[in-house]
């Protein structure tokens, strides 16, 4: 059974740490903890691993956020991979910092990422793993907010809650969608 694993963020230096990349942070510790490397293909950073039988592939795409849906429906039909083993982890402002939320449908939440891979899939029902970076702005400040690095605080604890986000991928493609969100959601 194959998995497509999407980590969502923006390319660049000047992104590398920012709360909007968090999905790119999560995909590069679960390469990290498992051995595996990114190479630059079509539309995405890819990568691929085996666990506990499973083909699991990740994609970084590297369209910038608001177009991601174009690398992961690509990545979708490439490998032949159905909507239903299809994983995106994102930022989401709703959540606290390191609170994390795994859904098998919903809306964009006004996330531009959700809302373009939703255009492009053509249904909100695909799994996502949302991270919480919080709502720690002023009003009209969202943007500056999403796209300034992790404080000292948060990074203090940046490491132990992408870890966390790594077991639920891991578990997602081992045990499905409902037992794992039974098992991690908080």
């Amino acid at each position: 059974m194959k998995y497509l694993i999407a980590g969502l963020g923006n390319i660049g230096p000047e992104y590398a740490f920012t709360r909007h990349n968090v999905g790119f942070m999560v995909l590069d510790r679960l390469a990290a903890q498992n051995d595996f490397s990114f190479k630059m293909e079509r539309l995405a950073y890819t990568a691929e691993f085996k666990h506990k039988g499973k083909q699991i592939y990740c994609i970084k795409p590297t369209t910038y956020m608001n177009l991601s849906g174009n690398a992961i429906n690509y990545w979708l039909q490439a490998l032949k991979i159905p909507v239903e083993n299809l994983l995106v982890v994102c930022d989401d402002i709703a959540l606290p910092f390191g609170k994390l939320r795994l859904k098998t449908k919903g809306s964009h939440g006004g996330q531009n990422g959700l809302r373009n891979i939703e255009e492009k899939l053509g249904t909100q029902n695909y799994n996502r793993l949302r991270f919480g970076i919080g709502n720690n702005f002023h009003a009209g400040r969202q943007v500056n907010y999403v796209l300034e690095p992790f404080n000292e605080d948060e990074m203090s604890q940046l490491v132990a809650r992408l870890d966390r986000a790594d077991d639920i991928i891991t578990s997602f493609c081992s045990i499905g969608v409902e037992r794992t969100m039974n098992f991690f959601n908080e």
